[in-house]
């Protein structure tokens, strides 16, 4: 199964760094391989030089900056990165996609720095399980409750889940929060990378799939294994 959502077409990283320090993060570790010296501490920065036209395709699906989040990103970046993005989506058929384990930054920040189309630009939150037990040890990212609360929250027509990597979970509650939020598309996975997270049963996996397929949500299935713990 590929590591990156099937409906990505080209990644497009203007800002990079993060400062959630999840401990499965594979971009701190490929950022490490970087020359610019910020990129290698993964610390949140702006790379103006790739704001050019001629590095995004005409169509399809952009992934923005996945190699960091962009609510750790200053406002001031945020704002030319998404002023581009504006300006672009004027000429273009190009669906911008954004993702962040902060979707309150939608809401109280993204929505007032620019007028993007709606039409071309998903939104989506990583909410990996509903257990902040488990979060809480594996990351500085919000508690998976925020992130609902938020997406549910954000008046959006387009809207994604990523339950990727997928933890253990309840499956009562995390129906619930995804038919809540009501997504276009839910994308699960289990962690490609062997970092030894609390993993539930692959059973329990295929249920939620099943249950919110039932309830008329598309799901994007990533990598389905066994658990491994």
């Amino acid at each position: 199964m590929t590591r990156m959502f099937k409906f990505v077409k080209k990644t497009w990283n203007p800002l990079v760094g993060c400062e959630f320090y999840c401990k499965y993060c594979w971009a701190w570790r490929m950022a490490r391989r970087q020359k610019c010296e910020w990129c290698r501490l993964f610390r949140p920065h702006i790379h103006e030089e790739r704001l050019n036209p001629k590095l995004l395709p005409k169509s399809g699906t952009v992934f923005v900056c996945d190699m960091g989040d962009i609510a750790c990103q200053h406002v001031l970046d945020v704002k030319a990165v998404l002023q581009f993005i504006e300006s672009f989506q004027r000429g273009h058929e190009t669906v911008f996609f954004f993702e962040t384990k902060q979707p309150w930054f939608y809401i109280t920040i993204f929505q007032r720095l620019a007028n993007l189309d709606p039409k071309k630009t998903i939104l989506s939150a990583t909410i990996e399980t509903n257990r902040e037990q488990i979060t809480s040890q594996v990351s500085l990212a919000p508690p998976p409750i925020q992130r609902y609360g938020g997406m549910e929250e954000l008046d959006w027509p387009r809207k994604h889940v990523s339950v990727e990597p997928v933890m253990d979970f309840d499956p009562d509650v995390m129906f619930k929060w995804i038919t809540d939020i009501e997504p276009e598309l839910v994308s699960i996975g289990y962690d490609n990378y062997n970092n030894r997270l609390p993993e539930p049963p692959l059973q329990k996996v295929l249920k939620l799939i099943e249950d919110l397929e039932a309830s008329g949500i598309k799901v994007e299935r990533k990598t389905l294994r066994e658990a491994r713990t």
